[in-house]
């Protein structure tokens, strides 16, 4: 390959470990290498419920009276202040 021989062989070794991961470290390093990718079951459920619960409160607060009276008095004064 023509890009292989132009890197140098020193950065294609890998470089030697000081010393060994001990056990703990060892278990770290492979969680931080092959993470869990996503979301498990449980999570997505969660999530889900969160979203349906923040669904609801958001239709709750949209269809009240005085977002609806908000709105119907911003129409009017826009829609007044237009015939002037």
């Amino acid at each position: 390959m023509e890009i292989r021989k132009s890197v140098p062989e020193t950065l294609l070794r890998p470089a030697p470990l000081k010393s060994r991961p001990s056990g703990r470290r060892l278990s770290k390093l492979r969680a931080l290498l092959h993470g869990d990718d996503g979301m498990s079951t449980a999570e997505y459920a969660i999530g889900t419920l969160a979203a349906a619960a923040f669904a609801a409160l958001l239709y709750t607060v949209l269809t009240g009276d005085a977002v609806t009276e908000a709105l119907t008095s911003l129409i009017q004064r826009a829609l007044e202040s237009g015939l002037r």
